[in-house]
């Protein structure tokens, strides 16, 4: 029999990315021999941006975005009239969207700015722009192992929307948080 996860919860983390990238690697020279391509300087590194290399784990109430959708290429061949034939084409990726929700704070018990941090240095035009990889971990309804394993890659911040203040509560928390990613998958866990 089948085991279905009744009560959702999960966890997310976000760390400093380490891949590189599909623009780091040189493109190739079409038509010249592989000996007289030409080169391109590497990349700039990350490190030494002052980003921290974790933004830190968190528990939201809402994950949305954890999908893949591929275009269809119709292509016509001639001589057959009874139909088209049908290829894969580009995927489109959504920015994964964290709701009502909050990444664990700092020590010593004031508010984190990392997020903020992150989105003001993209807004101001930092360079090279620190970029993220996100885990969103579904959990069992005891919360001591994990069932569903999304991670999604190099990651920026897209929007962040911070908490309506009330006073009689006094929460403080990230109410949305939306990311576009350069890829997601799901993992193997066990």
């Amino acid at each position: 029999m089948a085991e279905l996860v009744q009560g959702f919860r999960f966890r997310v983390g976000l760390t400093r990315s380490t891949s590189p990238g599909p623009s780091a690697a040189p493109p190739p020279v079409l038509g010249a021999e592989p000996a007289r391509q030409r080169t391109r300087s590497p990349a700039i590194p990350e490190q030494g941006t002052g980003a921290a290399d974790r933004l830190g784990d968190g528990g939201f109430q809402e994950c949305t975005g954890l999908d893949l959708e591929a275009d269809l290429r119709d292509r016509l061949e001639g001589g057959r009239n009874d139909g088209t034939v049908r290829g894969v084409g580009r995927v489109k990726l959504q920015p994964v969207v964290l709701r009502r929700g909050m990444l664990v704070p700092t020590d010593g018990g004031g508010a984190d700015t990392a997020l903020w941090d992150w989105l003001h240095g993209m807004v101001s035009g930092t360079l090279p722009l620190p970029r993220y990889d996100g885990d969103v971990e579904v959990l069992d309804p005891s919360g001591g192992r994990v069932v569903a394993h999304w991670r999604f890659t190099r990651g920026l911040p897209l929007k962040l929307t911070g908490p309506a203040l009330n006073a009689r509560t006094g929460e403080i928390a990230i109410e949305e948080l939306h990311i576009a990613h350069e890829g997601l998958r799901l993992e193997r866990t066990g």
